[in-house]
């Protein structure tokens, strides 16, 4: 996801997409301590996506 299009969203969809995010973020997890997730570098992604939302979110709270 890239930062562009977090721009363009407000808040309330900013943090609808953080608990997405979270879910998934979840899930993953899970995934890979049960040892079903193949592709283990979206958990990477995950994560830094995550922090793309926070900081947008920090960002217009101190704005």
């Amino acid at each position: 996801m890239k930062t562009t299009e977090l721009r363009t969203k407000t808040d309330d969809e900013l943090k609808t997409e953080l608990e997405s995010l979270l879910r998934a973020h979840f899930n993953l997890r899970m995934q890979h301590g049960t040892q079903q997730l193949t592709n283990t570098s979206q958990l990477g992604h995950v994560k830094r996506d995550i922090a793309r939302v926070k900081t947008l979110i920090r960002e217009r709270k101190s704005a």
